[in-house]
């Protein structure tokens, strides 16, 4: 079907239609104002909760970060407060030397007591002025005694003048007061600290008492605005920073000495933020709670310092003990500095093994205190040509003493156990005489090598005990030909046969029995029967028969037979009876070969049988100890002097002038030819085959004990008047001999 025309009309019609549709469907789509406000309004409202809730979120993630830091804080606070309210260490005991009384009228050389002076670390220089020097000219000594706690107290610092005359001490003059003194004692030597297993070595030091320019020093490199930040130096850490980053290593640090005191106190030394961050924090609060001046004496007892050995040197109070034997308020200009050197780094900066490296930092922090006016210019030429001046490693003194040591220890256990290891800051007074342990192990080291020599053979061994005579008080021991080895100690364990060394005892019972010095003995050949069931021969050291002797003779010259004879007319058993008596307290032979020395005892217990006879018959069990102080300076313990009598005088003087009689004439009279005009009572001692030489000698102060042989046990091819008696012999002259002479 055709379709019908469209006019124009019609088209017209249908655009307008169309188009008034298009714009009524715009106006209908279109919003209104009203709408377009109303969601402008909405969306605010919506940011306006999403800000909110960020903000509430933020409010309280701060509150809880707050509160955790906080308590966090509390938690650290509570460690601080926990370290620092109390004793904030344990520290061991310290074990000194005897202190040398000097009184007016004793014998005393000038040079022994300047030698004393010298093992004790004074400074010699030409005028006193502070504690711990002396100047000495040929007929005085003036010295500034330093302050030490004693048995009864301290002893303040004192300005001495003593005159000398004759090899004696004339008088003792108090140059303050200007008053002449009866008596005056010196500060002794410190010869070692005690700690218990895992214990920190350290001595603590009061801030009062440490030298200001030490701690001048060690501000200036450590910590230059210590009085002035609150802990942390944010300026120091920038500072660091920079430094650090110019390097490309770590050459600087920015930790202030209370973050230091910190990391020792409370931190591992791991490096992490965490750690930092506690670090820090710590920091912050430990400068909240304490005074600078105690964050300053925390950190000088306790900043790291040196190795000694297996242990830790801890605090600037031992570690001059331990690089200068001397105590921090003496040390010098130079020495401040060195152990200010060492805080960077102690294995860095060791001095014995990298002594160059040590001098150079030292000498660095000394022109650094020049520069700032700590010292004067002239001060500074002298300090920086100074050496480094460090003692042997391990040297609390000028040497060590191990044998004695190793004594001290197991008798401090018997008396203590193991509760002394449990109380802090005590005092260890011992017997040990600094100049009689000198003399003691130069003598070895000197007498060894000669009879070696002199003999043509090697391997020799020895041991030396000496006592006071009056008391029991060890004052010197020698374990072995090494002076300075902490291993086997012959004197207290060497179990060797004594040989004739027993013989006085068997004289001195004689003499309790009514015998007396020329009462008559048989020396004709004997036989009996050992403890084998064997006939047994003794014969003479020469294998000569004198038929009849004296009894003084018999043991003037050592005479076996007559010696087996006069025990068996005693009796065994009252031998054996004088032995325990005089302190020995096991004797392991009971037949008449014990007569002659068939008894194993160490050089201590042989000792330990002199010294009841060189002590008029009153038994005192020896000692190295003679008493312990507290930290509040009461007497815990001290020696009983009184003794126990075991002999009449009247028998033991019998004895002991018989011993003079071997002095002078007997198997020991080379002592009357090294010191002529001098009387010494003494016995020698040999042993089968000559493996064992013994002498033991007493003169008016000591009774020396001295043993060599070999460990082997093959023969020394030495006699007692041969090998021990030389070594006794060289000791007697180190120790000024001539003024104590049997009297």
């Amino acid at each position: 079907m055709a379709k019908r025309p469209v006019s124009d009309d019609t088209k017209k019609t249908v655009t307008k239609r169309k188009s008034a549709a298009r714009t009524a469907a715009k106006k209908t789509t279109t919003k209104s104002p009203a709408r377009k406000a109303a969601k402008k309004k909405t969306k605010k409202a919506k940011d306006r909760t999403w800000t909110r809730s960020i903000a509430i979120f933020l409010l309280k993630f701060s509150l809880a970060f707050s509160a955790i830091f906080i308590l966090y804080g509390m938690y650290l606070d509570s460690k601080i407060q926990a370290r620092f309210s109390g004793p904030i260490w344990k520290t061991p005991a310290q074990i000194y030397a005897r202190s040398l009384e000097l009184s007016p009228g004793m014998f005393l050389p000038h040079e022994k007591l300047v030698e004393e002076l010298v093992l004790l670390n004074y400074l010699k220089v030409a005028k006193p002025r502070s504690a711990g020097q002396f100047s000495v000219s040929k007929t005085k000594v003036e010295l500034f005694r330093r302050s030490f706690t004693y048995l009864d107290g301290t002893e303040p610092n004192q300005a001495l003048f003593l005159a000398f005359a004759d090899n004696r001490l004339v008088s003792i003059r108090d140059q303050q007061s200007g008053k002449y003194l009866n008596s005056v004692n010196l500060d002794p030597m410190l010869i070692d600290t005690l700690q218990a297993p895992n214990q920190e070595d350290r001595i603590l030091v009061e801030l009062q008492n440490y030298p200001q320019l030490l701690i001048d020093t060690l501000l200036l490199v450590e910590d230059r605005n210590f009085y002035h930040h609150s802990g942390i130096s944010p300026v120091a850490i920038i500072r660091a920073a920079f430094a650090n980053m110019n390097a490309g290593r770590t050459v600087q640090g920015g930790s202030t000495l209370t973050q230091q005191l910190v990391k020792n106190f409370f931190l591992t030394r791991q490096r992490s933020y965490w750690r930092k961050f506690n670090e820090a924090y710590m920091a912050l609060l430990i400068n909240y709670r304490l005074s600078k001046d105690a964050v300053l004496s925390g950190y000088l007892n306790e900043v790291y310092l040196g190795q000694n050995y297996s242990d830790g040197v801890y605090g600037f109070g031992l570690a001059s003990y331990f690089y200068f034997g001397r105590p921090v308020p003496e040390i010098t200009i130079d020495q401040m500095a060195f152990l200010v050197a060492v805080v960077k780094g102690p294995s860095f900066y060791d001095p014995w093994r990298y002594p160059e490296r040590a001098l150079e930092r030292r000498d660095m922090i000394i022109r650094l205190l020049s520069k700032n006016g700590k010292i004067s210019t002239l001060e500074y030429r002298a300090a920086i040509s100074r050496p480094l001046g460090i003692i042997p490693r391990g040297h609390m003194s000028i040497s060590k003493v191990p044998a004695f040591l190793s004594l001290l220890r197991r008798e401090l256990k018997t008396t203590f156990g193991d509760a002394l290891y449990d109380q802090s800051g005590l005092k260890i007074f011992t017997s040990l005489d600094p100049l009689a342990q000198r003399a003691a192990e130069t003598a070895i080291t000197q007498s060894l090598p000669r009879l070696e020599k002199a003999r043509n053979i090697s391997g020799l061994e020895t041991a030396m005990v000496v006592t006071d005579r009056h008391y029991g008080r060890v004052t010197a021991i020698v374990g072995g030909r090494n002076t300075q080895y902490a291993g086997f100690n012959r004197a207290l364990d060497a179990l060797r046969p004594i040989g004739s060394v027993v013989k006085p005892a068997i004289y001195l019972t004689a003499f309790e029995q009514g015998y007396d010095l020329n009462s008559p003995l048989e020396d004709k050949p004997l036989r009996l029967n050992n403890q084998y069931g064997n006939n047994w021969q003794p014969k003479n050291y020469d294998r000569k028969y004198r038929g009849e002797v004296p009894l003084y003779q018999a043991l003037m010259q050592s005479l076996n037979v007559p010696t087996v004879n006069l025990g068996m007319a005693l009796g065994i058993d009252n031998v054996i009876d004088s032995l325990k008596r005089l302190g020995v307290e096991k004797v392991d032979n009971h037949y008449p070969s014990m007569l002659l020395g068939a008894l194993n005892m160490s050089p201590f217990q042989v000792s330990q049988m002199y010294q009841t006879i060189a002590t008029a018959g009153v038994y005192h069990k020896l000692t190295a100890l003679v008493a312990v102080v507290d930290a509040e300076g009461d007497l815990v313990y001290q020696q009983d002097l009184k003794g126990n009598r075991r002999f009449a005088r009247e028998d033991t003087d019998l004895t002991i002038y018989n011993m003079t009689l071997v002095a002078k004439q007997g198997t020991a009279r080379r002592l009357s030819w090294q010191f002529p005009g001098i009387n010494f009572a003494g016995k020698t001692g040999s042993t089968d085959n000559l493996r064992d030489s013994w002498f033991v000698g007493l003169d008016n102060r000591d009774v020396v004990t001295v043993w060599v042989g070999r460990d082997d046990n093959k023969t020394s091819t030495l006699t007692g008047s041969s090998g021990a008696l030389t070594v006794f012999g060289d000791y007697m002259k180190l120790r000024s001999a001539d003024s104590l002479a049997i009297n």
